[in-house]
């Protein structure tokens, strides 16, 4: 059996896109390759890797990657998920017809926060929100 190919989207491919990637290769990596990008492509935040390896996942050695460059490479998915809001999903690049695109919304970091914890419990929140949504999304396509 072929394995589905799965893309998520984000903004700089540092935080939700990257715990998505994640989450789908320790949970469908038999049936699932995934791969993340970003429309302004940054650095993976050193919080989301903290929270991930909480939960037993290392991704410290991950890169950003920008979605533009995948799309012009060629590359083929068969599905495309946007975890951004409506108005940056416009923003991503037209894929393939046979490419199913899907938009799931999580919180975004607070852009201020008044204590330092307060991070910390929001990567924890959104960390949580995807492992379960990818686990939903994952029986709904099985």
């Amino acid at each position: 059996m072929t394995k589905k190919r799965v893309l998520f989207v984000c903004t700089h491919n540092s935080a939700r896109s990257q715990m998505a990637e994640a989450w789908l290769k320790q949970i469908g990596g038999k049936d699932f390759a995934a791969e993340s990008a970003g429309l302004d492509p940054g650095a993976v935040k050193p919080l989301v890797i903290a929270v991930m390896g909480e939960a037993g996942l290392d991704i410290s050695k991950n890169r950003t990657q920008s979605v533009f460059e995948i799309c012009k490479s060629g590359r083929r998915f068969d599905f495309v998920i946007a975890l951004l809001d409506e108005e940056k999903a416009k923003r991503s690049p037209t894929f393939p017809a046979e490419t199913k695109m899907l938009r799931w919304e999580f919180p975004e970091r607070p852009k201020v926060t008044k204590a330092a914890g307060e991070e910390l419990e929001h990567y924890r929140k959104v960390r949580d929100m995807i492992r379960d949504r990818v686990k939903e999304w994952m029986e709904e396509v099985s």
